[in-house]
């Protein structure tokens, strides 16, 4: 079991998982030809793809879906209320719904979704597995539920989202609205939201903590590194990076 990251944050998402004979893409952001450009650059294309997994219909994690999928003849999986925006995908070669309080499999990936607090019609987040070691993702959420704590404790790898430094968010360009839908309970979370839920996690079998979904104009990766290292008690440069532009290498799960 590996993942890598094409790329995170507001300019486009995508994350690659494989497991087996499987490959998975979580979300695309991306134009084609950067998709390609970005799986070259991690060994692989998309044509050795087995379909595509949507976590919700905001522009960053879906915009390049549908073109990509017409492209290589993927199947792509997403919720009926993710459907709801079927403009934004157009035409899909395959769709498949699927309830986020239902595992399901993809080839030899164990998918199990769960529905998380974002402002998007029915937003979902994942648990991969391969029957034994499981990597959690957790992006694009305001604030968590009990039942998210359940679901990502005891992970072996774990993708958490550390959007924002409070303060640079409040001292930061954005206008007032926009600040207040990013650190609203539907918005994105903070680096010290993300310790937090850290902090409430079973993260004994950790391997890989990825801090995610950064924010460009309100953190850095210092600050969200700074902020998960400490919860671990591990040094900043353990905590890796999935960034806008060069993503993440893969990072295997043993």
């Amino acid at each position: 079991m590996r993942f890598a990251s094409l790329g995170s944050g507001s300019k486009g998402n995508g994350t690659l998982i494989e497991i087996g004979e499987t490959l998975l893409l979580m979300d695309n952001g991306f134009a084609i030809a950067q998709v390609e450009q970005r799986m070259a650059r991690l060994g692989c294309s998309p044509d050795q793809l087995a379909g595509i997994i949507v976590t919700h219909e905001h522009g960053d994690h879906i915009k390049g879906v549908g073109a990509l999928a017409r492209r290589y003849q993927l199947p792509v999986w997403l919720t009926h209320g993710t459907a709801r925006h079927q403009h934004r995908l157009g035409t899909l070669p395959q769709q498949h719904y699927f309830s986020s309080h239902e595992a399901f499999a993809i080839g030899d990936i164990s998918v199990e979704p769960y529905p998380v607090p974002h402002d998007a019609s029915e937003p979902a987040q994942f648990v991969f597995s391969d029957g034994d070691k499981r990597l959690g993702v957790l992006t694009d959420v305001g604030c968590w539920t009990p039942h998210i704590e359940r679901c990502l404790s005891g992970c072996d790898a774990l993708m958490l989202e550390c959007n924002h430094d409070v303060s640079m968010l409040a001292d930061g360009p954005y206008p007032p609205s926009l600040k207040q839908r990013v650190g609203g309970r539907h918005g994105h979370l903070s680096n010290a939201q993300a310790a937090e839920l850290l902090s409430r996690l079973q993260t004994g079998k950790l391997q890989h903590l990825v801090a995610a979904h950064l924010s460009e104009e309100n953190n850095s990766p210092a600050l969200a590194a700074q902020a998960l290292a400490g919860v671990m008690g591990c040094t900043a440069d353990w905590i890796a990076i999935a960034d806008q532009e060069q993503g993440l290498d893969w990072r295997d799960v043993v």
